[in-house]
């Protein structure tokens, strides 16, 4: 990297020591100034321990020496002048005050918050007070490093938040007014808040009455659900904007200009966890602030050319579609109610029999057996993604599609199955670090089809258990796995083209399973989980939109932190 410039360099005190003070277009660092050094004696215990810590602090400030700490400019929240006064600072462990003789010295001080790394993806705002005896100098860093601060044209300046008071434990306003407000204002961000009133409230209002010029992002505070409001508002809104017809399968959507930033206040939290590596409403904040920014593909569903929804995680029929019918009957007993109605359904244990076919993505980097998985930076993404913006660009300069998407090769699985899953990111949460799909991007242009055969209950769950294990979950032999561009899903009744005998067969199907108790499949068909809402059809058309929208995240780094 070409070494940057110094902007500025002084000497200031902190924890009553002297450091050198740098700050140049990239990084502020200080490094402390005639450091001393301690000697290591004792036991091999003692040596191993200063060893393992010498490690954490090296680890902590990537790799910059003991005694000296970097922070990125794109990190730095905010800087603050600072009344010397009761000024306390955190030394080994123990909180002290400035000596006196200190404060009479260096009477000017002033304050960075920065983005601070823990455990599991985990940031916090950290800050460092530096006391100076010149209250020019002190003016002079204030004002460059906030000038610094102004160059960072991706940051939001005006958000509209949208807060969900009833979705997971029903904490969303708490948790925005107590954990994300502070880091708001010391970020110079202005809000808009909207505490929704009704489901669908914050769709309805993006579709139709924001004014969406007025804002550098949207902010939901609240769980997947709410996320899906706010991007199908976002989106609709956009296509009406442009011109497109939703209801037409073979539509390029055009992509969404704003934002969105998830405040994780639900039950799951599949979406944020999957994006930056936790469910934590500071560090989400953080992201929010620094103007990270993630793309993300959306799948649009349709049935006969009618649109339906649009997804993001996952699309799951039989086995996960069972659980959400069910779970939606006893919401009363709250997230424990996931965990019931997942028992029942793998006791029910029923499967359905349909056709799928799918447009394999045969031209593009990974496959859903490999071991890359999707990091902040990730090459696939951007070389997939590089991939789709070349042909929507051909197909403009030839004044159509350069070729024909209905005459790539589709292939054809017929079958009776207990799980037609698609996820188009690894769906990876706290009870399933992994995932239904480890492997799979959030921005390749792809979804990853897994279609679960008719098994035994034993078999089925050794596939489950391995979503939590580190086997190769898609290693058994009623498992299929496919990377795909597109697909169709046509239940066996509705393989018919008359309408009306497909509701003569349901309707006598059912009365059979009704007449006879003993009848193994006690239902004609499932239902689709569109995350986590469940969708009105059975027999759906799937494309996915690559990069269609953009989060507030970077992707999950690869370093965890300490």
């Amino acid at each position: 990297m070409e070494k940057q410039p110094r902007i500025l360099v002084s000497q200031f005190m902190l924890k009553n020591r002297v450091f050198e003070v740098t700050l140049n277009r990239l990084f502020l660092t200080w490094k402390e100034l005639n450091a001393r050094k301690k000697r290591v004696s004792g036991s091999i215990h003692n040596t191993f321990k200063v060893g393992f810590c010498l490690a954490k602090v090296l680890h902590r400030t990537r790799g910059v020496t003991s005694g000296s700490h970097c922070v990125p400019v794109s990190e730095i929240i905010a800087v603050q002048e600072t009344e010397v006064d009761n000024i306390q600072t955190k030394d080994e462990g123990k909180w002290q005050k400035m000596s006196q003789k200190t404060v009479e010295t260096y009477p000017y001080a002033f304050t960075v918050f920065y983005v601070e790394r823990a455990r599991q993806h985990r940031w916090r705002c950290g800050n460092v007070t530096f006391f100076c005896s010149d209250g020019l100098l002190r003016q002079q860093w204030v004002q460059a490093i906030k000038e610094q601060l102004s160059l960072q044209t991706c940051r939001p300046k005006h958000l509209l938040v949208y807060i969900n008071p009833y979705g997971g434990k029903q904490q969303g306003k708490q948790i925005y007014e107590q954990k994300v407000v502070q880091l708001f204002t010391l970020a110079s961000i202005s809000t808009d808040v909207i505490v929704t009133e009704r489901a669908n409230h914050a769709r309805d209002h993006l579709k139709t009455e924001a004014d969406l010029k007025k804002y550098d992002g949207i902010v939901c505070v609240g769980g997947d659900g709410m996320f899906s409001e706010v991007i199908h508002g976002l989106i609709s809104r956009t296509q009406t904007d442009s011109g497109v017809d939703q209801n037409c399968a073979h539509e390029k959507l055009v992509q969404c200009n704003l934002r969105v930033g998830i405040i994780p206040a639900g039950s799951t939290d599949c979406i944020c966890y999957a994006t930056i590596g936790i469910n934590d409403p500071v560090t989400s904040a953080l992201h929010i602030i620094v103007g990270d920014s993630q793309a993300l593909d959306v799948c649009s569903v349709h049935h006969n050319d009618t649109f339906l929804k649009y997804s993001v995680s996952l699309l799951g029929y039989g086995f996960y579609g069972d659980i959400l019918a069910d779970s939606e009957k006893k919401r009363w007993m709250g997230p424990a109610r996931y965990d019931f109605s997942g028992i029942k359904t793998f006791l029910s244990h029923h499967y359905y029999e349909g056709t799928v076919s799918f447009q394999p993505a045969t031209d593009i980097l990974g496959n859903p057996r490999d071991k890359t998985k999707c990091r902040s930076g990730c090459y696939v993404c951007q070389h997939n993604g590089q991939l789709f913006s070349e042909e929507i660009r051909d197909e403009s300069v030839e004044g159509g599609v350069s070729e024909n998407e209905d005459e790539r090769e589709w292939k054809v699985v017929k079958g009776k199955f207990l799980a037609i899953n698609a996820a188009s990111m690894s769906c990876a949460c706290p009870r399933s670090p992994k995932g239904l799909s480890p492997a799979a991007h959030l921005a390749d242009g792809t979804t990853d089809i897994i279609l679960v055969r008719k098994c035994s209950r034993l078999n089925f769950l050794r596939h489950l258990l391995r979503h939590t294990s580190k086997d190769d979950q898609f290693d058994l032999t009623f498992i299929e796995v496919h990377r795909v561009r597109k697909f169709k899903f046509t239940p066996k009744y509705c393989e018919s083209e008359d309408t009306d005998v497909k509701d003569v067969r349901k309707k006598l199907f059912s009365q059979i399973c009704r007449d006879h108790p003993a009848c193994s499949c006690t239902s004609v068909n499932s239902n689709w989980n569109c995350d986590g809402e469940i969708l009105d059809h059975a027999a759906v058309e799937v494309g996915v939109h690559c990069q269609l929208i953009k989060l507030f995240a970077r992707g999950i780094e690869e370093k965890a932190g300490v």
